[in-house]
């Protein structure tokens, strides 16, 4: 009997991937809330960066004290949260 085949994540230029790191980081400096596509979730994920781990490549992300931690590698976009 086959696997079933999983999706993989689409792949993205270097170009793509600096940009992505550059409004994180600009995001994290200025406090602002953000909302993140991430590949492989159905939801945004929205909050505050509070730090970014180059060790582990994830992205700390909080909201209403809960911490989410995201692989820098999965995040497809970054919008400016609009309330």
């Amino acid at each position: 009997m086959a696997k079933a085949k999983v999706a993989k994540r689409p792949t993205r230029d270097e170009f793509v991937l600096e940009e992505i790191g550059n409004q994180l980081t600009e995001a994290m400096h200025e406090s602002s809330d953000i909302q993140l596509t991430v590949w492989g979730l159905e939801e945004v994920v929205r909050g505050k960066i509070v730090h970014m781990d180059p060790r582990t490549g994830k992205v700390h992300i909080q909201r209403h004290e809960v911490l989410k931690k995201i692989p820098f590698m999965d995040i497809m976009k970054v919008e400016y949260a609009r309330e």
